[in-house]
């Protein structure tokens, strides 16, 4: 079942929200995406922003799996969020 760009766009966004909840985690999200606070909440809420948040995340096997966990998703949902998203349907693993 595909995923509407709502949908996908209000899980990035628990993704974002579930990231800040630890300083590591989105520590590494900024470092990773070049950003600062200021800016991070700033462009929080745009696809580029929310597309980036879910890159992140799918990055790291680990990280992916505890996420859905603490929200209680499945581990496919992320990625269908991305591929719902502006950009998201081009991404490629190589």
């Amino acid at each position: 079942m595909a995923m509407t760009r709502t949908q996908a766009e209000l899980l990035a966004a628990q993704v974002l929200d579930w990231l800040a909840g630890d300083p590591a985690r989105i520590g590494a999200f900024m470092a990773a995406c070049g950003t600062d606070p200021a800016a991070l909440r700033a462009q929080a809420g745009t696809p580029e922003m929310l597309l980036a948040v879910l890159d992140f995340l799918l990055s790291d096997e680990a990280m992916l799996l505890a996420c859905c966990a603490d929200l209680g998703i499945a581990p496919t949902a992320p990625a269908m969020a991305q591929a719902a998203l502006p950009g998201g349907a081009q991404y490629h693993w190589t």
